[in-house]
């Protein structure tokens, strides 16, 4: 990774894959003009280059060092703009456990879950080690285990650097997704115990090829269970699809969907505000929207954190999760392409929504 001491001429071919790497991301963020798709032969060119420009920038992202570096960027960046988190947040104290949301980077969650008896804790998608670290200390805890939902440097940045702060820690996720520094690989239902704390990891590929996420029973402590979604389920929203199909999410979705509704929903992203301007869109008239949106904008004028929501509320307003509602089918309307006389299924509803959000997004 260091570049020190290299000679001047070595550096040149970095700098060119910096600055094509630079250009893919413009376009891989890139929209179409005024959200309008593109129609004809000339549409249907510029679209597949856009698909594969969309990949090669990507896989470079998420598969080179670049994407390290970036992330490296990101962190300064959110260190220097928020030096002490993007938000305000409030832990969560149970029958003997405590869940502190750690805000990192830009608009990031981190988690640390304690087990007060033992002071035995488990970290969720560390992407910021410092910050961890420091809450880690304060609590006067040992952290004996990390869990990542995947591999994107945004939630795992911080694995090898926590590990060097905690001997012995375990990085726990799944081998598919190629996590830095996992040093304990999982499948789908497998059970990760930690003191009191017993969480159960389930494959929810759809955002990565191996995204995964984090139940811990509340059986144990009498309590809620809790959900810490990574980026496959945000506050009225839902993770882009990066490496699978809307049937793969919707497959994942549907799964989250099973969980009980009191179940506590700890995202890996403070995206609620847009994310319910976009449900108002597609469901205009759901008052369940208007009044979990009313509640969201007065947590974020004061910089408040938003999570958790419960999988019964984002039953509710949740527009990935309402793809089985007639309500938002009919919002939504005909949708392009063959229907037939079932009409559209699923897995296109959740592609269009996809698609609108990501329009909206980019307005």
């Amino acid at each position: 990774m260091a570049l020190l001491g290299c000679p001047a001429t070595s550096l040149y071919p970095f700098a060119c894959c910096g600055l094509v790497f630079l250009v893919l991301l413009l376009l891989l963020f890139s929209r179409t003009r005024c959200g309008r798709p593109r129609w004809g032969i000339p549409g249907l060119i510029m679209a597949r280059s856009e698909r594969l420009l969309f990949r090669i920038g990507y896989n470079l992202y998420a598969r080179t060092w670049l994407g390290y570096l970036l992330y490296r960027k990101q962190l300064q960046r959110a260190r220097h703009r928020y030096p002490d988190g993007h938000s305000a947040v409030q832990p969560r104290v149970f029958n003997g456990v405590k869940v502190l949301p750690i805000p990192v980077l830009l608009d990031n969650y981190s988690y640390l879950i304690i087990d007060t008896q033992s002071k035995l804790a488990v970290a969720v998608d560390p992407s910021d080690p410092r910050a961890v670290q420091a809450c880690i200390e304060k609590e006067g805890v040992s952290l004996v285990a990390i869990l990542c939902t995947h591999k994107h440097w945004d939630h795992s940045g911080g694995n090898r650097e926590l590990r060097r702060h905690n001997r012995g820690c375990r990085v726990y996720g799944n081998p598919q997704d190629g996590i830095a520094h996992l040093t304990h690989p999982l499948c789908h239902r497998d059970m990760v115990s930690v003191g009191r704390l017993q969480f159960q990891a389930l494959a929810t590929p759809g955002h990565t090829r191996g995204h995964m996420i984090y139940v811990l029973d509340g059986e144990p402590y009498k309590g809620p269970s809790c959900l810490f979604s990574g980026d496959v389920l945000f506050l009225s929203g839902c993770g882009r699809i990066f490496e699978g199909s809307p049937a793969t999410m919707l497959n994942s979705l549907d799964l989250i969907m099973g969980l009980g509704d009191d179940t506590l929903l700890w995202p890996g992203h403070e995206y609620a505000e847009e994310n319910l301007s976009f449900a108002g869109l597609v469901e205009p008239e759901n008052m369940a929207r208007e009044k979990k949106m009313q509640w969201v904008q007065q947590q974020r004028l004061e910089y408040r954190s938003t999570c958790p929501s419960t999988i019964g509320e984002e039953k509710t307003y949740n527009p990935f999760l309402r793809t089985h509602c007639l309500a938002l089918q009919e919002a939504l309307g005909p949708l392009p392409g063959p229907g037939g006389d079932a009409g559209p299924s699923r897995a296109r509803l959740l592609e269009e929504l996809r698609r609108r959000k990501d329009q909206h997004k980019g307005k």
